[in-house]
């Protein structure tokens, strides 16, 4: 399975901090934002990732990132030189995409809670044998912000609306997708909707009539944050923040992401930490490698 984590859009929600840089590459707490969406496709075990951005920011996630082989991955980067919708990732990424299966996830979107890697196996699982698309849902107070999904007594979906005024359901769809190989089909069939984009909710739609939409609701013990305003910008550091300090864990580090899933040795991330030994990013990873060496030693 490919990754994408579409990084792009004008960020005019966080204005003007977006004047000389793109919110993706914003701090929440101790690291930049794209780092969270990035450890959920490590998390999912996938290792080839597209990151989509504007012409003038790709250069600083290529700056950041590299071709990801500090982490034991393979980096691929692509412009989208205007907003025209989250479903053109599809075929901005198809040649990447080639014929395999794909998850894609916003670079703006946190994830954090207990069984998240057994959520997204499952969904990669769905979209490798032939049980097509997954999408995950969350509740929230402010339905008319988001693509809408609504669904029966047995979860089951039975309709999806993109930012609806008469929303059917308080379900939103998160910024987290797993499709099968027939995504960039679909893509190239879609036309731009009323506000001139390519949706991603008339993709989802395309499962749905075909009975091939699966979702994963997220309950409120699962943390969520879209963090694309002012608001939620701080509300993720704060949280990021309280959570790491309470479980003595970082969300979204991708060295130790990396070191876990076996992608890179025990010697690259003692260097990494050496680097940082004065930091306490640096210290952490030391912990990590330390900690791991405690339970090898039982």
């Amino acid at each position: 399975m490919k990754g994408i984590i579409l990084a792009g859009g004008s960020g005019t929600r966080l204005y003007p901090l977006t004047k000389v840089t793109s919110k993706q590459l914003l701090p929440v707490y101790d690291k930049p934002m794209i780092y969270y969406p990035l450890s959920v496709l490590m998390n999912a075990e996938i290792r080839d990732v597209l990151i989509i951005s504007t012409p003038q920011d790709l250069p600083r996630f290529e700056e950041l990132l590299k071709d990801g082989s500090q982490f034991g991955m393979n980096f691929s980067y692509a412009v989208q030189s205007s907003p025209n919708g989250l479903a053109e990732a599809f075929i901005i990424g198809a040649a990447f995409i080639g014929s395999d299966s794909v998850a894609m996830v916003l670079g703006d979107n946190i994830f954090y809670g207990h069984g998240f890697r057994k959520k997204l196996k499952e969904a990669m699982n769905n979209a490798e044998t032939g049980k097509g698309a997954t999408i995950f849902g969350y509740r929230v107070d402010d339905p008319q912000r988001f693509g809408i999904i609504e669904l029966d007594e047995k979860g089951r979906p039975v309709s999806i609306e993109e930012k609806p005024e008469q929303p059917r359901s308080d379900c939103c769809v998160t910024g987290l997708y797993f499709y099968d190989i027939r995504v960039v089909e679909y893509a190239k069939t879609l036309k731009p909707s009323a506000r001139g984009e390519l949706e991603i909710t008339d993709i989802n739609r395309i499962y749905l009539d075909n009975g091939k939409l699966n979702v994963e609701l997220l309950d409120k013990d699962f943390t969520w944050i879209d963090a694309g305003t002012h608001e939620s910008l701080t509300a993720a550091t704060v949280f990021v923040k309280n959570a790491e300090e309470q479980h003595n864990k970082k969300i979204g580090c991708p060295e130790e992401i990396a070191y876990l899933n076996g992608w890179v040795s025990k010697d690259e991330i003692l260097k990494i930490a050496s680097e940082l030994k004065n930091n306490q990013y640096g210290r952490y990873l030391q912990n990590v490698i330390d900690n791991e060496d405690r339970k090898g030693s039982r």
